[in-house]
């Protein structure tokens, strides 16, 4: 691919924004067109100076590109679909980033367009959502499904796996039925999960909400994704329901099996039930993203005494160590240290090791 490649952006929020904003920084002289309906969005993508040019309605400029992404809900991108059909060269690709294939591919057929589309999924994301937490760091060494339809050239694809490629990401090629068969699995069960998992939590909490105030550690990492877009997972699991419903069959089964197991005190049930899981888990390839995202994270001690929260933020500053989340552990369960530190890339995190080891720090990286 050139440097000089023109994308459109429909829809500019945490995954758009940091697609975009890859793009930007890893090729400079491309152009960048944004339609956007949201008004802070669009105030937000101007006084970054991100994008070429902005549009608050469509046009047919935005179809003069070499590469078309949809980033809207899968509604809206359905909708878009419709209205830019008969604007589109056949030289155009068109491509998405949503996290299910099903709907997109269905329409693309219909619309008569799968000679250009190639379904995407960057497999990253964040608790929080929407343009202004978009990141040029997002997409660096996530997974990136491609699903291009049956139609579509080789040269379209092989391009299109260059372009994911040059921006960082893990560029990886499947059909669309496998990819929602497989997300349904490892994304979108695991939501539902952590969110039942809030609910039953809160369900039990008393007046004098005991239950939130300990929740550290364990509960506090495996509902972490509960805090995602209500909006976004309503419409996936909508989306995705009848692979969704098949794995959470298994997986009530599976639920049902261990209460059983616990039920009969079975000793060595319950052994391997937690070794294999851990023996399994420890084999994933460790990725910066993802739907079990790599954490650069460290804890430390620190004095309690006034200041001290200050000089290890200002230590870091001087050498340029962006920390992404910082907090103090209150209760810590899992955890030495009482200052959590949580970095956006490796090298910081071990910059930070480094750097507070000589000055005395005592720390205990996750």
């Amino acid at each position: 691919m050139t440097d000089t490649v023109t994308c459109s952006f429909f829809g500019l929020g945490l995954i758009g924004g940091s697609l975009a904003k890859t793009l930007r920084e890893r090729h400079p002289q491309s152009r960048i067109l944004v339609y956007d309906t949201d008004p802070a969005t669009l105030k937000a993508v101007r006084a970054s100076g991100l994008a070429d040019e902005v549009y608050d309605s469509m046009d047919s400029r935005l179809c003069r590109c070499d590469y078309l992404f949809l980033c809207a809900p899968v509604a809206q991108n359905l909708q878009n679909l419709e209205r830019i059909a008969p604007l589109l060269s056949s030289d155009t690709t068109i491509s998405d980033v949503g996290s299910v294939k099903g709907p997109i591919h269905r329409k693309i057929q219909s619309l008569k367009l799968d000679g250009q589309f190639i379904g995407g999924h960057p497999m990253t994301g964040s608790e929080r959502y929407g343009f202004l937490n978009s990141s040029s760091a997002l997409l660096e060494n996530a997974y990136y499904i491609l699903t291009p339809e049956a139609g579509v050239p080789r040269k379209k694809v092989n391009d299109m796996y260059e372009l994911i490629r040059s921006l960082g990401a893990l560029p990886f090629l499947m059909d669309a039925e496998s990819h929602d068969q497989t997300t349904a699995a490892i994304s979108h069960l695991p939501h539902l999960v952590a969110s039942g998992l809030v609910h039953l939590v809160e369900k039990q909490d008393d007046a004098h909400h005991t239950l939130r105030t300990l929740a550290a550690g364990g509960f506090k990492d495996i509902t972490r994704i509960a805090s995602s877009s209500p909006g976004l997972w309503q419409q996936i699991c909508l989306e995705n329901a009848d692979f969704l419903l098949e794995v959470l069959a298994k997986y009530i089964d599976h639920l049902e099996e261990i209460r059983q197991k616990l039920s009969d005190r079975d000793l060595d049930y319950l052994y391997r039930f937690f070794e294999e899981a851990r023996e399994y888990r420890d084999s994933f390839i460790e990725t910066k993203s993802g739907p079990l995202m790599k954490q650069y994270v460290l804890t430390l001690d620190i004095p309690d005494k006034a200041g001290a929260l200050a000089t290890v933020v200002n230590l870091l500053a001087r050498e340029n160590i962006s920390i992404k989340n910082i907090g103090i552990l209150h209760n810590r369960e899992y955890q030495e240290g009482v200052l959590r530190m949580e970095f956006y890339h490796h090298r910081d995190h071990q910059k930070a090791i480094t750097f507070l080891t000589h000055h005395g720090y005592t720390m205990y990286p996750a």
